[in-house]
C-alpha cells in the first residue's frame, strides 16, 4: 500500500487496474452516449454523386465569364432525388435545387438570387461558382474509416454513422459501478431526521457523475458504522457490479470502516492523495473488483470523482482523458481575486470562470468549506494550484473548467 500519493501517481496506479469490458450491439436509436468498441467503415461515398450545394441553376463556367449579364436557353429542370437524368450544353442551364444531381456538361452553380427567368431563358447576373458543387466521395470514400474505436457517439458522430449506412453500431457494455454511502448519522431525504442527523447526498450525486461517464450506477442504500453490515453490503455488490465506490469512513477515525475493513480484509492500492480538498480517498480491490473508497464530505467526493474516477473509466475505454465524455478540461485562467493555496498538496479551490473578450477570468463566489455542496453549483471549475502555492489577483494559473 503506497500513502500520500501525487494526483498523477495515483492515475497510474488506478490505470493498471482498469476494467476490461465486453461489447454489445445495439441500434443505431439506441447509441447515443455510448463509446464505440470497433470502427465504422462507409459503405458509401459521401457524397454519393456530384450535387448542388444550392439552389440555382447548374451552367458551363465558361459561358458565365462576362462581365455583363448573360442569357442562357433553360432546358430542364433537376431536383434532389430525381431519377431522371439531364445534359446541358454551351449557352444551356439547368434549374437545380439543393442536393440534386448535377447535370452531365456541367460545371458550376449560379445562385438563385444572381438570375431571373425571361420566358424559356435565364438571365446570369452573377457568378458561376465550381465551389458550389460538392463533388462524389469528398468528405469520405467508400471503404474509409471515419468513426474509430473509442469514438463517443454523440449527435454528429450518430449522423456520420447513418451517412455511411450503418444502423446498427459495436459499443462497449455500460459498466456497472455499485456506490454505497456510511455513516449513522445519514438518513433518506425526505425521512423524519433527528438534530444530529443529515440527510444523505453522496449516492445520487455519484450516482449521476457515474451515468455521465457512461455506467450503470446501482445505489445500495446506506450502511450504518458496523463493520459486518459493511461487509454483507460489499459482498452483495461485489457479486453484480463491474467496481464499487463508497463514500465517507476512509480516515483517521475509529469510526472510518471502510479503512478499518480494506486493511483487514480488502487490498488497498493507495491510501491518501496529496489534493485539497479531498485528500483521504482510498483504491484497491474487494474480492478483485475495483474499489474506490471517497471521502464523506460531497464536494470532496465530487472532485474525487473528477480527478480520479473520470480517467479511470477513460483508461477502461481505451480513450484519451480529454476525450468525452470527459466532465471537465485543463484551461489557464486570470484571477480576479487571490485564493490560497495548501500545504504539500494540489489545490482545488472552487471557481466561476467566464469568458470574456481579454480571455478566461475566474473568481470565488462562496466559502470553501468541503461539506458546502452549493459551492459546486455556484462555481463551474476549479484552480490546479501546485503544492504550497497561492494566487494573487491577477495572477494566471492552471484550472479545471466543469463540462
Amino acid at each position: 500500500m503506497e500513502v500520500g500519493v501525487s494526483i498523477e501517481r495515483a492515475k497510474l496506479l488506478i490505470r493498471e487496474n482498469k476494467l476490461n469490458l465486453s461489447s454489445e450491439t445495439i441500434s443505431l436509436e439506441n447509441a447515443n452516449g455510448r463509446l464505440l468498441a470497433e470502427g465504422l467503415y462507409s459503405k458509401v461515398h459521401d457524397p454519393r454523386f456530384d450535387n448542388s450545394a444550392m439552389d440555382g441553376w447548374a451552367v458551363k463556367k465558361s459561358d458565365c465569364q462576362s462581365d455583363s449579364e448573360v442569357v442562357l436557353k433553360i432546358v430542364g429542370a433537376i431536383q434532389a432525388g430525381a431519377e431522371q437524368t439531364i445534359s446541358i450544353e454551351s449557352g444551356e442551364a439547368c434549374k437545380i435545387t439543393t442536393g440534386a444531381r448535377i447535370p452531365e456538361g456541367a460545371d458550376a452553380i449560379v445562385i438563385v438570387e444572381d438570375s431571373r427567368v425571361d420566358g424559356n431563358n435565364v438571365v446570369i447576373t452573377g457568378p458561376a461558382r465550381k465551389s458550389f458543387i460538392r463533388i462524389k466521395g469528398e468528405n469520405l470514400s467508400r471503404g474509409k474509416l471515419a468513426l474509430s474505436e473509442g469514438t463517443y457517439l454523440g449527435p454528429s458522430a450518430i449522423s456520420l454513422a447513418a451517412t455511411m449506412g450503418h444502423d446498427k453500431v459495436t459499443v462497449y457494455r455500460k459498466p456497472i459501478i455499485g456506490i454505497i454511502s456510511t455513516g449513522d448519522e445519514l438518513v433518506m431525504p425526505n425521512s423524519e431526521i433527528n438534530d444530529w442527523q443529515i440527510f444523505e447526498s453522496n449516492s445520487f450525486g455519484i450516482a449521476s457523475l457515474v451515468e455521465k461517464m457512461g455506467g450503470i450506477p446501482k445505489r445500495y442504500g446506506i450502511v450504518t458504522d458496523s463493520i459486518d453490515q459493511l461487509r454483507e453490503t460489499l459482498d452483495s455488490a461485489v457479486e453484480d457490479c463491474d467496481a464499487l465506490i463508497t463514500t465517507g469512513g476512509v480516515s483517521m477515525g475509529d469510526w472510518d470502516i471502510v479503512r478499518k475493513i480494506m486493511e483487514s480484509e480488502g487490498d488497498i492500492i493507495f491510501w491518501r492523495v496529496n489534493m485539497r480538498p479531498g485528500g483521504p480517498p482510498i483504491f484497491g480491490k474487494w474480492n478483485e473488483k475495483p474499489l474506490f473508497g471517497l471521502p464523506g464530505n460531497p464536494v470532496s467526493s465530487h472532485l474525487v470523482f473528477l480527478m480520479l474516477i473520470c480517467p479511470w473509466f477513460s483508461c477502461t475505454y481505451g480513450i484519451e482523458e480529454s476525450a468525452a465524455p470527459n466532465l471537465g478540461k485543463k484551461i489557464r485562467v486570470k484571477m480576479k481575486n487571490s485564493v490560497k493555496g495548501a500545504k504539500d498538496k494540489l489545490c482545488l479551490r472552487r471557481i466561476r470562470i467566464v469568458s470574456e473578450e481579454t480571455g478566461l477570468y475566474a473568481s470565488t463566489h462562496t466559502h470553501q468549506g468541503s461539506g458546502n455542496i452549493h459551492s459546486m453549483v455556484a462555481h463551474n471549475g476549479v484552480t490546479l494550484l501546485p503544492p504550497n502555492m497561492g494566487a494573487e489577483e491577477g495572477d494566471i494559473v492552471d484550472a479545471f473548467w466543469f463540462n
